[in-house]
């Protein structure tokens, strides 16, 4: 396995987040633009980090003008710090509050599976074998 860091990591998830790998709810997919990479990929980001690092996964509402629009998912490392790769796709005055800690369910996600797959064999081509996802 080749050495990587954090900034590795970053650059590998921002070449291989694309349409087919954001989020399908709402207007997510449809929303998606190669000007905002991160786009609806909170999640899948999320538990990618999460096989990395360990810790637990944060979870908070996104709000716009005063209206709930979804949710937000970003890392809470073993260390303390919280680690957010995706926060940036809010580029219209979104809100995210009630952050809360949640705890990853062993196995696979059924709703995203497929894009989580597809997601990390893109990482993989660029940073070499990752750690098998949690169990």
């Amino acid at each position: 396995m080749i050495p990587w860091n954090l900034l590795a990591l970053d650059k590998a998830l921002r070449s291989s987040w694309a349409a087919d790998t954001c989020s399908p709810d709402d207007l997510a997919r449809a929303g998606w633009q190669a000007d905002n990479p991160s786009w609806g990929h909170c999640d899948i980001t999320a538990l990618l980090v999460n096989d990395i690092f360990g810790g637990n996964l944060m979870l908070g509402d996104v709000h716009r003008g005063g209206e709930r629009q979804g949710f937000h998912w970003w890392n809470l490392l073993p260390s303390g710090v919280e680690l957010d790769l995706t926060r940036e796709q809010f580029k219209d005055g979104q809100a995210v509050t009630a952050a809360r800690v949640v705890e990853r369910r062993p196995g696979p996600s059924p709703r995203r599976w497929n894009e989580y797959l597809l997601l990390r064999e893109r990482v993989i081509k660029h940073l070499g074998q990752l750690p098998e996802p949690a169990a």
